[in-house]
């Protein structure tokens, strides 16, 4: 099987950011949100990955390269290709955008800016058998907004085509339903075969003129295809709004543990407290850190306090000022502030510093869809 990976969206939920970068490279623990949908693949056997791209393809190749970061770990025969989408016209073109990529071989399909928490090998390794009957496996999990979600209706089935009694079948996908006849909502990992291609030339651009990969998949339950459901297991996180980069940071720093590079700098004065891990170069000086928390490359801590679920990025300064669980970017500054930054996302090359101005005044300077939290008297 072949893996495909759509990264072609513009991000509009996580303006400014995205102005300038693509939403897929946002960091989670100090790496791309679009490695872990990568490596996820990986880890599921999937050795040829392509990458559906739009606007922001130089950045996105500039960061994935071919493969080769990938190598050592997973083997030579790890490729990334790039199939360059005219337009984003829906995630049914998408796949049809790929089809020369993924030929009539039967593929695995991932949003790029999602994470999950499940491996994917014991799906992949089902869907991939030469006796599997399935044309279709989508990802399912229960959500507690169904209303906000494209969202699927089951059906029981006794026994068919060789399947055991009782595994559900898909009845019917329903996007964003007033009266939602589940709470199931699709995750964005889909298993295809061939006929989706058919299903995506037949079906109708929607209301906002895409073509959608539920009416794709719908068209095959129509048609007869055999769609089935798998319940998620672990997480899902669909990265698309700040709250949820937060969130997503959280789950992936749980499980990081810690540990703090050779070249680190931890003054004897500092005290690292839980899992944290210390990248290639940083200093940390008269603070405190606790962990889960992750401080990267280049990065200088000072004076300053940097509490759980936290994730700085390379070359940032923090100089007497506390941040928790907080997201900041490469080339930040933030000195001097009073009281704690939490729950925030600190974009490339910010500064956040105190004023000694008189009369006291916020001063800002903040780009469009900006959202900023001062304390109330």
């Amino acid at each position: 099987m072949k893996g495909l990976i759509l990264s072609g969206g513009k991000g509009t939920r996580l303006r400014p950011l995205t102005y300038t970068r693509a939403k897929q490279l946002l960091p989670l623990a100090n790496k791309p949100v679009l490695f872990y949908a990568v490596e996820a693949l990986l880890e599921a056997g999937i050795r040829e990955v392509g990458i559906v791209v739009g606007d922001t393809h130089e950045e996105i190749r500039a960061a994935v390269g071919d493969g080769a970061r990938w190598r050592e770990r997973w083997g030579p025969e790890v490729r990334v290709t790039y199939i360059q989408q005219s337009e984003p016209l829906g995630l049914a073109h998408a796949v049809l955008t790929a089809r020369a990529f993924l030929g009539d071989e039967r593929f695995i399909m991932f949003l790029g800016d999602n994470l999950i928490g499940e491996p994917l090998a014991p799906i992949v390794r089902t869907f991939a058998t030469p006796d599997c009957a399935d044309h279709c496996r989508i990802l399912l999990t229960p959500v507690e907004n169904p209303r906000e979600f494209g969202v699927a209706e089951l059906e029981p089935v006794s026994a068919a085509k060789g399947k055991p009694a009782g595994e559900p079948r898909v009845r019917r996908l329903i996007e964003k339903p007033k009266q939602p006849p589940s709470d199931l909502a699709l995750v964005g990992v889909y298993c295809f075969d061939r006929h989706i291609f058919a299903a995506a030339e037949a079906i109708a651009p929607s209301a906002r003129g895409e073509l959608e990969i539920t009416d794709a998949i719908q068209w095959l339950i129509d048609h007869g295809f055999d769609v089935r459901p798998h319940l998620l297991a672990g997480y899902w996180i669909d990265t698309g709004k700040m709250e949820d980069i937060l969130a997503a940071n959280r789950q992936v720093l749980a499980g990081l543990g810690g540990a703090v590079d050779p070249s680190a700098v931890v003054s004897p004065d500092s005290v690292l407290q839980g899992d944290v891990t210390v990248q290639a170069g940083a200093r940390i000086v008269g603070s405190v850190v606790r962990g889960p928390a992750i401080i990267g490359e280049r990065t200088l801590i000072e004076n300053a306090y940097v509490g759980p679920f936290s994730s700085i990025y390379h070359d940032v300064t923090i100089a007497n000022s506390e941040v928790e669980y907080c997201i900041v970017l490469e080339h930040s500054r933030i000195a001097d502030v009073p009281g704690r930054i939490e729950a925030s996302l600190i974009g490339r090359y910010a500064e956040v510093t105190a004023s000694a101005a008189k009369p006291r005044a916020h001063r800002l300077m903040l780009g469009d869809y900006s959202r900023v939290g001062v304390p109330g008297v």
